[in-house]
C-alpha cells in the first residue's frame, strides 16, 4: 500500500505495522439495507449455514469454536481483517530493549469503516491474547460492529463493561506484547478453517459465525429469507395442531 493512500487516514493511524503490509483500505461492502435485512431474521446463523451448505459454501463456524463472550448479541457487517504470527525475539528482548509493540489492531479500526467488524487471525499463537481493555474501548468508540478473533482476549470484564460484541476461540491474561506481530491488515485470512476475505459479510450469534463471500451475499440473503419464511409457516401449523403430512408438504422430509 503507498503511503498516498493512507492520507486521509493520518490522523488516526498510529503507525503501529509498516504501510506495504496493508493490502487495501477500498473495497466493496454490503449495503446498509442488507445487513438490516439480516438482522431483522430470527435464528440467523443456523438458517444461513443451512443455505451456504446448499450452494456449497465452508462458511460456518461453531460457538464450541469461537464463542460470544457475551451472550445475546447478534452482528452482521462487512469484515476487515488482520493476520499475526509469533514474534521471533523472546519477551525478555523486547521489554529489555523496549522495543515497539507490533500488535496494530487499532490501526485495523483507523481504517475501517463503522459497521464494519474486525476479524483476527491468530490461531497459531495458542493462549496468548491479541484483543485487550483497551482495544476494546477503541474498537467501540469508532463504531466497529463487534470483533470476531480466531486467538486469545483478555480484560474480560472490561468487555462486559462496554458491552461490545467479541467471539474468540480463548481467554487469556497473557499480554501479546513482545509476543506477536501483525503481518498483514486487509489480505485474505483463515478463522477455523474458514476464509475470510475484505468486505465479506460477517454473521455472529450465540449458535456461532458464519462468513458469506461477498459476491454471494445477496443470493444468500434471499434464500435465507424464504428459509426462515417456510420455518415459520410450519411452526405456526404445527402449534395449529397439523399433521405430519401437512406439515411435510410445506418442509420437506430432508430438512427434519
Amino acid at each position: 500500500m503507498k503511503t498516498a493512500e493512507l492520507e486521509k487516514y493520518k490522523n488516526r493511524l498510529m503507525g503501529l505495522i509498516p504501510p506495504e503490509r496493508i493490502v487495501k483500505v477500498d473495497f466493496p461492502r454490503p449495503s446498509r439495507e442488507i445487513i438490516e435485512a439480516f438482522l431483522e431474521l430470527d435464528g440467523l446463523t443456523p438458517t444461513v449455514s443451512d443455505v451456504l451448505d446448499s450452494m456449497g459454501i465452508r462458511g460456518s463456524i461453531s460457538a464450541s469454536r469461537l464463542r460470544p463472550i457475551i451472550s445475546g448479541k447478534k452482528i452482521v457487517g462487512p469484515a476487515v481483517t488482520i493476520r499475526y504470527i509469533p514474534e521471533s525475539n523472546t519477551t525478555d528482548y523486547g521489554y529489555f530493549y523496549k522495543e515497539r509493540a507490533k500488535l496494530a489492531d487499532r490501526d485495523v479500526y483507523a481504517i475501517a469503516e463503522q459497521g464494519d467488524v474486525p476479524v483476527f487471525d491468530a490461531a497459531s499463537l495458542g493462549d496468548i491474547s491479541v484483543m485487550g481493555g483497551l482495544s476494546t474501548l477503541v474498537a467501540k468508540k469508532w463504531g466497529m460492529a463487534g470483533n470476531i478473533v480466531d486467538g486469545g482476549v483478555r480484560d474480560i470484564d472490561t468487555v462486559h463493561k462496554l458491552d461490545y460484541p467479541v467471539w474468540s476461540t480463548g481467554q487469556t491474561p497473557i499480554t501479546g506484547k513482545y509476543r506477536v506481530e501483525a503481518m498483514e491488515i486487509n489480505g485474505p485470512i483463515s478463522i477455523a478453517g474458514v476464509r475470510v476475505n475484505p468486505g465479506d459479510l460477517i454473521i455472529a450469534d450465540d449458535s456461532g459465525v458464519v462468513v458469506v463471500p461477498f459476491e454471494k451475499i445477496e443470493d444468500v440473503l434471499e434464500k435465507t429469507i424464504a428459509a426462515t419464511k417456510r420455518e415459520d409457516e410450519v411452526v405456526k401449523l404445527f402449534e395449529s395442531g397439523a399433521t405430519i403430512e401437512e406439515l411435510s408438504q410445506i418442509l420437506p422430509p430432508s430438512k427434519w
